[in-house]
């Protein structure tokens, strides 16, 4: 019985998203409609089905019936579950500013809502699962996001530098990266109005111009506005604009979020690799639920220098691997150029999804071959070959290390 599985994913039309990139990745015709991601995974929620020598079959359902051998003695073991889950983004409109919690946190809060009785679909539920959700991401465009605090004298510098936030400047002073934060956090509507329609009212008119660079944090805050339902009540999202690195990661190259950072997608499209898990507790830029005092808890309050990683060339040339520290996944990247052949033994369950050009994947008699945006789920030990079709082959692949 053939280890190798056709797998499709599953598009999910958030309001953020793009209409053409990931219909054109899949070869649909786009239509008005909004694709903000596309899933290839087993997690409950949307899951990617598999063909198999029974018919085509949802990955988590396959994934019970046979988790051993699939996943491997080791990873079936220490997680139960495929560990892992592989997106494809196309980020048009921000995304809200999150923070993912550590994976004992993950399991305190879950618990603690489910003895509360809280409903999983609830909007002001936190925990989703039980789960941490580190997660690494690639650019496949250029892509710009937010990423955690700037440096003490960055940040210092830019209270003073931004006439309308100058009065924060003393309490960052006294308080550090906490104090500062929190004070913002707890404001109320009109305290947030008050500080805050100044500014946007200075730089809007410069956004809508086309005066400001992406590079500026007046860039993203005035879209934040230009692109909000409410006009009225700005966003204490805002703030963290001005709070935190301003990261421009160029196509191939790639940037890891774990626990505790706050983030934000802000624009471009990648492909994105995580633990499976739906876990984030938001800190604005979004109309959904906020909850501070639970965020408060979560945050790295200290400085972070942003780490855009180019990932390690294989021996082999083909393969260029990004390393992070979370036991759930490691993301890697293949080059093919005929007539040069990859060869991998799976220790664990993999997902293979082609980005650009085409590929054959073949294990023992069996070939699949993969147009761009197609996908293979490739089973622990299993031993493959990929090889371009034509002069050359772009493909990401997912495992766990």
């Amino acid at each position: 019985m053939s280890k190798l599985h056709a797998l499709k994913g599953k598009i999910q039309h958030y309001a953020w998203g793009g209409k053409t990139f990931i219909p054109n990745l899949l070869g649909m015709a786009p239509n008005d409609e909004k694709c903000a991601e596309y899933w290839l995974g087993a997690h409950d929620n949307a899951p990617s089905t598999i063909d198999t020598l029974s018919g085509a079959k949802p990955l988590n359902a396959y994934l019970k019936s046979n988790l051993i051998e699939v996943l491997g003695e080791d990873v079936a073991k220490s997680f139960g579950r495929l560990p892992f889950l592989f997106k494809v983004l196309d980020v048009h409109d921000m995304l809200s500013i999150q923070v993912h919690p550590t994976k004992v946190e993950a399991e305190k809060g879950f618990k603690k809502e489910n003895e509360l009785g809280i409903p999983i679909t609830a909007p002001h539920r936190n925990y989703k699962d039980d789960n941490h959700k580190p997660e690494i991401m690639v650019a496949l465009s250029e892509f710009w996001l937010l990423h955690g605090f700037l440096s003490k004298e960055k940040l210092t510098k830019r209270l003073q530098d931004v006439p309308e936030l100058n009065h924060l400047e003393p309490i960052f002073s006294a308080g550090g990266y906490l104090g500062l934060y929190k004070k913002v956090m707890e404001q109320t509507a009109e305290e947030c109005n008050a500080t805050l329609q100044p500014l946007i009212d200075r730089i809007l008119p410069l956004y809508t111009s086309g005066k400001l660079e992406k590079s500026s944090p007046d860039y993203w805050a005035a879209k934040a506005v230009a692109m909000a339902n409410d006009k009225d009540n700005l966003d204490k999202g805002i703030y963290s604009i001005y709070f935190f690195n301003i990261v421009k990661a160029n196509k191939g190259e790639a940037v890891f979020q774990d626990a505790g950072i706050p983030h934000a997608y802000l624009e471009g499209q990648n492909m994105e690799l995580m633990a499976n898990s739906d876990n984030v507790l938001r800190g604005g830029l979004t109309p959904k639920h906020v909850d501070v005092p639970e965020l408060l808890k979560h945050v790295a309050f200290e400085e972070t220098i942003p780490n855009v990683m180019d990932g390690t060339l294989q021996e082999d040339g083909i393969e260029r691997i990004y390393k992070t520290p979370a036991p759930d996944f490691e993301l890697s990247k293949l080059e093919l150029t005929k007539p040069n052949t990859y060869h991998n033994v799976a220790n664990s369950a993999q997902i293979v999804i082609v980005i650009d050009g085409e590929a054959e994947v073949s294990e023992a008699d069996k070939t699949i071959t993969l147009t761009k945006g197609e996908a293979v789920f490739i089973e622990a030990n299993c031993s493959y070959t990929i090889n371009a079709v034509e002069a050359t082959a772009t493909i990401y692949k997912a495992t766990a290390p």
